[in-house]
């Protein structure tokens, strides 16, 4: 992908993961979750509610997505919201999920 197929808010948010020095497969994946957040909604993320985010982490759950995969969309939407577009406001609506703990006995 060259930077002139990159989208304004794509571009910025790489730009405020680089300035924080994430790691390469951080930038990946984080820019993974938010694309599909975006597949997801049909739109623009940057137009989403917080029943948008309530009703993606119910979609992930809903077809088995394991607890992992949804706390690393969690973080990733949490850095977008926040840092990207300045709407700390929307984090309290992405709830991490605790994954199950295994047991030798189970």
């Amino acid at each position: 992908m060259n930077q002139q197929s990159i989208s304004p808010l794509r571009r910025r948010m790489i730009e405020d993961m680089t300035v924080r020095n994430f790691v390469e497969k951080t930038r990946n994946d984080y820019i993974r979750h938010v694309k599909s957040f975006t597949a997801f909604l049909g739109r623009s993320p940057d137009t989403a509610t917080a029943e948008d985010l309530r009703r993606f982490q119910l979609h992930q759950t809903e077809t088995g997505v394991r607890a992992p995969a949804i706390n690393g969309a969690v973080t990733a939407l949490r850095f977008f919201f926040t840092v990207t577009l300045d709407r700390p406001e929307m984090a309290r609506y992405s709830r991490s999920c605790a994954s199950r703990a295994r047991s030798r006995w189970s």
